[in-house]
């Protein structure tokens, strides 16, 4: 065997002694597993108005998009689309990437060609902290959710235009970052907000706008919303929210929407769809919450330290990675999906279960999910 071959498997063992080894694991369509693993959170992915929505613009248009968005792939759908976002969100325009992973890559890129320092929540998504290494710029890593830490990193690179980058609800604990506090310690010292909507679009703020509108900063010019369309709104695809410049600059400049193939006009026209249904999904959102603070109460009397979640994602530590595994597999094992996270994707070390709160998910189902978590429990 090659070298560098050996070397991978060596790798390859190295990550099984550790627990970190991951598996794919496909589904069959209609499956039964009671889903709180996925980010269906408004249950919107299967909803009639969605599939049917998809299903006349996969015959109006074809598959796929034919070619990257500068072009053959900007359709109709895209524009509209676009134009729905901005208006939910709040700002001046919007561009629709193929993920949320891209949009980020793209808008901290877009930053550093005026900003030449970015600050980063500890507790980021990967894509975020990827986007931060492309930057070009140097990167400082702030102590999660801490606006103290952020002013005290800014004044201490006064001279600096900085772009302060975070999530509104973090992907891994699901705790809500205070915008509104980071908002005032950047505006005062003329530093940038970027904002990873993509845990709270369609669960906060009014009529599902997300956490950046909930806070009181929606079209705010120092303030950048991203979001993925493959959470809330049950699709695929990324969005990047903000003043016109911005946007003008990506379209110009941007490597991530340039040179990448345009989302299928199918699944742009579900997520607009989808949209519409979010909108007025308040008894979803509802139903969200109670079962939060229901699911958070159970493993609380089951001696587990959890707080209500802010929007539809709940952590509960476990003892370590192979419990970790073990306890998503057993509970696999009798019709429950839950997500399993272990690092490197836990920015403290830790593993823990992510559950993620469905709103699509019968009653009955539900609740009988809850007792195998907790009756599985390691």
């Amino acid at each position: 065997m090659a070298d560098w071959l050996e070397s991978l498997d060596r790798l390859a063992r190295e990550r099984a002694k550790a627990g970190l080894t991951r598996q794919l694991l496909p589904r069959p369509a209609g499956d039964r597993v009671v889903d709180l693993a996925g980010n269906d959170y408004l249950g919107l992915a299967g909803h009639p108005e969605v599939v049917g929505a998809a299903r006349q613009a996969l015959a109006a248009y074809g598959l796929g998009a034919t070619g990257s968005r500068l072009v053959r792939g900007s359709t109709d759908a895209h524009a509209a689309l676009e134009r729905e976002l901005a208006a939910w969100l709040g700002t001046a325009a919007s561009l629709v990437f193929s993920s949320g992973y891209l949009a980020n890559l793209a808008v901290i890129r877009a930053a550093a060609a005026v900003c030449d320092l970015v600050v980063s929540d500890a507790y980021n998504h990967a894509s975020l902290i990827d986007g931060c290494k492309m930057s070009g710029r140097p990167v400082v890593v702030a102590p999660h959710n801490d606006p103290a830490g952020v002013a005290a990193i800014l004044d201490a690179h006064r001279g600096r235009t900085a772009a302060v980058v975070t999530e509104s609800v973090f992907s891994v604990d699901g705790d809500l970052a205070p915008l509104a506090e980071l908002y005032a310690v950047t505006s005062a010292r003329g530093a940038l907000l970027i904002v990873d909507d993509a845990h709270a679009l369609g669960l906060l703020g009014p009529s599902g706008s997300g956490g950046v509108r909930a806070a009181g900063l929606a079209g705010r010019p120092d303030v950048l919303v991203t979001a993925t369309l493959s959470k809330s709104l049950g699709g695929a695809g990324g969005v990047v929210a903000g003043a016109e410049p911005v946007i003008r600059h990506l379209v110009d400049t941007g490597r991530t929407f340039i040179y990448d193939t345009a989302p299928p006009p199918a699944v742009v026209a579900g997520v607009h769809a989808a949209i519409g249904l979010a909108r007025s999904a308040d008894d979803r959102r509802a139903t969200l919450a109670e079962r939060g603070g229901r699911i958070a109460a159970r493993l609380r009397a089951a001696g587990f330290p959890v707080a209500d979640p802010a929007a539809g994602v709940l952590s509960v530590l476990a003892p370590g990675p192979e419990a970790a595994l073990g306890w998503a597999a057993d509970c696999r094992d009798r019709g429950v999906a839950v997500g399993c996270f272990r690092p490197p994707s836990t920015p403290d070390g830790s593993s823990r279960l992510r559950l993620t709160l469905n709103a699509g998910v019968p009653e009955a189902d539900f609740a009988r999910a809850l007792n195998v978590i907790v009756e599985c429990a390691p």
